[in-house]
């Protein structure tokens, strides 16, 4: 399939970006992969409504990888929380199907990426006041973690973000170490990942192909390209943020979900 050098040069640097990111925050790199992603598919021709959900399933899709690489380094460092993965995970994997398979393709985003970008942006001004946790504070049990499990997969899989930007407030928030919180995210981003791409083909399995190289709403070619780079690029990523300052792995974080709550906004009123 002949691409071009400039597509290929600019998907290796897009992944580049993303896998630094998955490692440094514990993040996808969704709120960096879609926006790119859907210029350049609109550039070549693909309708924006349509471009829009391709970049989100493949943003989704590459973070089956990405995920992979970067929990193996935190895990390595002795930094994710596998209790708190496995009760979210069975919500996670429900949660994630459900909006795959069938919300993505149904649903109007502009009322959803609003109530998203007030709760995003709401946990990102309490990270960036650093206010403590109440002392006390625990996570809850297994099935109230599952439960919420189930809003963290269906929201990622609607913004083709790893989950991160929901769970590492929630984690937080009940008192667990920032460090394991984003690594924790990490482990949390591969059944979220997992089950949103089997939602995308099957919500996807009647389109005609956008593009050489499309499959429903999936766009090989980034798909492999944005993949090889960012497992090159995570585990620096999860080096960097284990030798990092708390408190500037918090505003760093902060600040992400400030952007990602930005565009939100942008593509919500525009």
């Amino acid at each position: 399939m002949d691409l071009g050098l400039a597509l290929i040069a600019e998907l290796l640097a897009l992944g580049a970006a993303v896998g630094f990111l998955a490692g440094l925050l514990g993040i996808g790199g969704g709120m960096v992969m879609v926006p790119v992603l859907t210029l350049l598919l609109t550039q070549r021709g693909v309708p924006a409504a349509l471009a829009v959900k391709m970049s989100i399933a493949t943003s989704m899709a590459t973070i089956v990888f990405t995920s992979l690489s970067s929990v193996r380094a935190h895990h390595r460092l002795g930094a994710v929380r596998w209790e708190i993965a496995r009760h979210m995970a069975p919500g996670i994997v429900l949660g994630s199907l459900a909006a795959g398979a069938g919300a993505f393709a149904l649903l109007k985003g502009q009322a959803l990426a609003l109530l998203f970008a007030a709760f995003i942006g709401y946990s990102a001004i309490k990270m960036l006041r650093n206010v403590p946790p109440r002392p006390g504070r625990m996570l809850p049990g297994a099935l109230a973690q599952a439960s919420v499990g189930v809003g963290i997969g269906f929201a990622s899989a609607l913004l083709g973000a790893g989950g991160a930007f929901l769970s590492v407030p929630f984690m937080t928030w009940c008192n667990v170490p920032p460090r394991q919180a984003v690594a924790t995210a990490a482990a949390i981003g591969f059944p979220i990942a997992l089950a949103s791409t089997a939602g995308y083909l099957i919500s996807g399995r009647g389109l005609a192909p956008a593009l050489p190289g499309a499959w429903g709403y999936l766009y090989l070619p980034a798909l492999l390209l944005v993949s090889l780079a960012s497992v090159s690029l995570a585990p620096l990523g999860a080096r960097t943020a284990q030798r990092m300052d708390v408190r500037l792995l918090k505003r760093l974080f902060a600040l992400m979900l400030l952007v990602l709550a930005a565009s939100m906004l942008h593509q919500a009123f525009a």
